[in-house]
């Protein structure tokens, strides 16, 4: 009695035949689908960070040039993040330099003579109080300079304790991560081998009818 020995386990030949049989419109479903599934998952995960920002804006003194300010303000939001300003601000935020120079990012307008100080923060509450010992720290620094530059800086609004999240919630992660998946899937369509190529090179192969017809005329 013979067992087949190819019974019970398919042929890998087999299993790229199925493959290759799969509707194109399954894997962009299947890749977004699990996209979504792991962009969702990772939005819950996630711990939520808070964004807090503080205002302060650069004034001549009677004795400074208004055009002068613009160009301060410039300067001041640049040295907001440097050693000397956020030494003093840790003291007042109650966190480290380093923390400081990692969360803390400021912006400045060619427009007008403001200097934006945004803090970053797991807690909204630390979040504005960075943001404030920042901008308290750096108006300190400036207007010891004052009788020099002319200029003053002067707070303009404070950082209160943000209300909602600023980091992504688990729909928007969730979005992403199906149009990652579907982009991928689209990928993988793309570079699948053709069932019209494997097909027709299938199809040129004579038959041994054929070949035996060629070996009689020969």
């Amino acid at each position: 009695m013979s067992e087949n020995p190819t019974r019970g386990h398919r042929s890998p030949r087999t299993a790229l035949a199925r493959a290759k049989t799969v509707p194109p419109w399954s894997l962009l479903a299947a890749g977004a689908v699990l996209g979504g599934l792991l962009g969702g998952a990772y939005g819950v995960v996630k711990t939520p960070t808070y964004t807090a920002t503080s205002y302060v804006i650069a004034v001549p003194t009677d004795k400074g040039d208004p055009s002068a300010a613009l160009g301060f303000a410039q300067a001041y939001g640049r040295v907001a993040t440097q050693l000397a300003v956020l030494g003093d601000a840790q003291v007042w935020a109650g966190v480290p330099v380093r923390t400081l120079q990692a969360d803390v990012r400021t912006a400045t307008s060619p427009d007008a003579p403001m200097v934006a100080v945004s803090a970053t923060s797991s807690r909204p509450d630390r979040a504005a109080d960075m943001a404030n010992a920042v901008t308290r720290s750096l108006t300190q620094h400036a207007n010891n300079s004052q009788k020099d530059t002319h200029v003053q800086l002067l707070s303009f609004s404070r950082a209160v304790k943000p209300a909602s999240a600023s980091s992504p919630s688990p729909t928007v992660t969730g979005l992403v991560g199906a149009s990652a998946g579907g982009l991928l899937g689209g990928l993988v369509l793309l570079v699948r081998p053709r069932r019209s190529a494997e097909a027709g090179r299938s199809a040129a192969v004579p038959g041994p009818a054929v070949a035996a017809d060629l070996h009689g005329a020969l």
